[in-house]
């Protein structure tokens, strides 16, 4: 009897594709991240906060990942950054062919960083290298702190976590340490970021982080 691994299969093209697309990225010098979170764990609102405050000194192009609308891209152009959508029509994830595409539609040489929103889920995403330099999840204290415990794969491939609406910490049966303490038990190399988008808590920090890896890129 013979064992057909299937997954290694199929992403081993994808992972081809996406060592072109990080070194095409690196000769620009551009930094790319990988967005995934679960539905409504505030990717688009931690996008449009960070292009509030970086936007004006650094050139930030946005791929918008989702199943069917626009919704999401049209946030981010409002916030003021240029933004390519993909719809995925049921798809639940991107894929580096898709995001290729997607790219060769913006100016890279006029890009210093480059935001991938991934559809909203933590299990497909997570296996799929789209040539970023980190993969940033976004956990909402909202949805419990058993998340890291419940989908590993997704935080021991990330190199950040970036926990979001601690605001509500006061009405919630779960703590953002609880949550902090379980993405570090799961991957202790994780850097953690503890913010509120609603509130802009926190958000210097990551923004910082951002400028930081930014700068070795250049």
């Amino acid at each position: 009897m013979r064992t057909i691994d299937v997954r290694k299969s199929i992403t081993a093209a994808n992972d081809a594709l996406a060592n072109k697309l990080r070194s095409q990225f690196t000769r620009h010098g551009i930094l790319v991240l990988n967005l995934i979170a679960s539905p409504g764990a505030g990717k688009t609102a931690l996008i449009e906060k960070t292009i509030a405050r970086l936007g004006a000194a650094v050139s930030i192009k946005v791929v918008e990942g989702d199943p069917y609308t626009h919704l999401d891209s049209q946030r981010v152009i409002r916030a003021g950054a240029q933004s390519i959508q993909i719809n995925t029509e049921g798809g639940c994830h991107l894929d580096a062919q898709m995001v290729g595409r997607a790219v060769d539609r913006f100016d890279l040489d006029q890009t210093d960083l480059l935001i991938v929103e991934n559809v909203g889920n933590l299990l497909c995403p997570a296996a799929w290298d789209l040539g970023q330099d980190a993969t940033v999840v976004v956990a909402s204290l909202a949805e419990g702190a058993d998340k890291p415990l419940k989908y590993p794969e997704a935080f021991t491939r990330a190199q950040v976590v970036v926990i979001n609406k601690i605001d509500l910490e006061p009405h919630l049966p779960v703590t953002t340490a609880e949550l902090r303490r379980n993405a570090l038990t799961v991957n202790p190399e994780l850097t953690v970021f503890e913010v509120s988008c609603l509130h802009s808590t926190g958000l210097d920090s990551w923004c910082q982080w951002v400028r930081d890896r930014i700068a070795t890129k250049k």
